[in-house]
């Protein structure tokens, strides 16, 4: 019950169309209130729907132009990632989750992509800093978010379903609705 309350007030809702996430921030501009996307910094593999995580991005200008202006977050164009948004905050956020931070069973699984594939992270303090990178992430929207979660794609094995279907899931089972 309490859960649903928190919804009533702070939406949070999960995708796996990305144009669908976009559309959702878009129809919460209202006045002044600000919309951006954001990613891991390690979310390599988002690369082939657009979001290039390693493109560098002026912050003032992400975080204080208006509408119009192709940089600013409201173009949902150029992602933020944990570096640019620590401290900061958006309205509406919403988040490209990649295969960094993954499902497995019932735990989480450590990513780093390097190269052509994906390897294991077994570091203690780099599994919490990933786990410190998605915090972050989640809690960059003062009135609600959207995730987006991609399909993946059977034929490239560095964005299997395999591996964003467990993601998908278990954010659902936490009681974020599908749009």
């Amino acid at each position: 019950i309490e859960a649903e309350k928190v919804k009533e007030k702070y939406p949070l809702v999960i995708t796996r169309d990305l144009s669908k996430a976009k559309k959702w921030l878009n129809d919460k501009i209202l006045g002044n209130k600000r919309i951006g996307l954001t990613a891991s910094s390690g979310g390599l593999r988002l690369r082939p729907y657009g979001i290039n995580v390693k493109e560098a991005i002026d912050e003032a200008l992400w975080f204080l132009n208006d509408e119009t202006d192709v940089r600013s977050s409201y173009y949902l164009e150029v992602i933020a990632t944990e570096f640019a948004v620590q401290g900061l905050e958006l309205d509406w956020t919403g988040i490209c989750w990649d295969s960094d931070l993954r499902r497995l069973s019932n735990e989480w699984e450590f990513k780093n992509f390097s190269g052509t594939k994906w390897s294991n992270i077994n570091k203690k303090e780099d599994r919490q800093y990933l786990l410190n990178t998605y915090r972050v992430l989640l809690t960059r929207a003062r009135e609600g978010l959207i995730i987006w979660v991609p399909e993946g794609d059977k034929d490239d094995p560095t964005r299997l379903p395999d591996f964003y279907n467990p993601i998908f899931e278990y954010l659902k089972s936490c009681g974020l609705k599908e749009i």
